[in-house]
């Protein structure tokens, strides 16, 4: 009975308590309207923020879902089906062997700046300056890199490995900062209370540290699947654009990126790019919620 008195009790101390804070609030920016003004331009960004994500969203499912035909899943593309299905095969290899080569690259770097380099070292200063600007390099350039340094000096020509390759490149830096991040922000106490007990740098990288950035590093290899998924100027020159599924790896595919580029370039199939930009949205979007739900099952098994 006791405690039953005590919850409206409870509410009403709860709600006395929102009110100073309003009220609190509420005084400080009529002390300092200068917070308030930035109150509202960081709601109005927000607002529109998610309106244009939305509005895009909106727009894209109303103009390809209609479109959407079974034609269009067709196992061979020919011209009068315009078929998006080696395209997404493609994708899924693409996203594949590019994380096969970029992952474990970016993951060993991020683990030796930030394990095993010393604090202050001057090469890791300059290794990150160096990834931070081949962050902001634009694509196009990664593409004609690619290019003349795959499909011209090794005479490779026009293949899936090139296209993976450079953008293996491309998002290597995105992986090793975001899983340097993730590194850093494991508390120094679980390192020493590791090797309080004994155990050496390895395990404790492999055993501790790595465990508790999943999460963090699952994040940054979220990013870079979407920059892969929705990659065209990278995969153009070295990839090229054959609708099929590349019987090797040296042969030339298209992914759904550039198989919607090319469709809207030739303007003959808008109703198909449209119908394919709604499977690129949902695959960006399913893939993005694996990612996510697999992170906080690892996160919440870490605690």
């Amino acid at each position: 009975m006791e405690a039953l008195h005590t919850l409206p009790r409870a509410a009403a101390g709860q709600e006395a308590i929102n009110r100073t804070d309003w009220r609190q609030k509420l005084r400080h920016y009529r002390q300092h309207p200068g917070s308030f003004l930035l109150l509202i331009l960081t709601v109005l960004s927000a607002l529109a923020t998610i309106g244009v994500l939305f509005a895009l969203i909106a727009y894209i499912l109303i103009r390809g879902i209609p479109c959407l035909t079974p034609d269009l899943f067709a196992w061979e593309y020919t011209t009068s089906n315009v078929s998006m299905m080696p395209a997404l095969i493609n994708t899924v290899l693409v996203v594949v062997l590019t994380l096969a080569i970029a992952l474990p690259i970016g993951l060993g770097a991020a683990i030796y700046l930030t394990e095993y380099a010393k604090r202050g070292n001057r090469l890791v200063r300059i290794i990150r300056i160096t990834a931070e600007t081949l962050s902001g390099i634009p694509s196009i350039v990664y593409g004609l890199f690619g290019f003349l340094f795959f499909n011209i000096a090794l005479k490779w020509g026009y293949t899936i490995l090139g296209g993976a390759l450079t953008l293996a490149i491309m998002v290597l830096p995105l992986i090793m900062r975001t899983a340097e991040e993730a590194l850093l922000a494991v508390p120094d106490s679980y390192r020493e209370g590791s090797f309080g007990l004994g155990a050496g740098r390895l395990r404790t990288v492999f055993r501790i540290v790595l465990p508790a950035a999943v999460p963090g590093i699952l994040s940054g290899v979220i990013l870079a699947i979407g920059r892969i998924v929705g990659e065209t100027a990278a995969l153009l020159y070295p990839a090229g654009t054959a609708p099929v599924v590349p019987e090797s790896l040296l042969n030339s595919g298209r992914t759904l990126a550039v198989h919607m580029y090319a469709l809207l370039n030739e303007g003959l199939y808008m109703e198909q790019a449209y119908a394919t930009a709604v499977v690129l949205l949902v695959l960006v979007v399913g893939i993005n919620a694996l990612s996510g739900l697999l992170a906080r099952k690892l996160s919440a098994k870490e605690k």
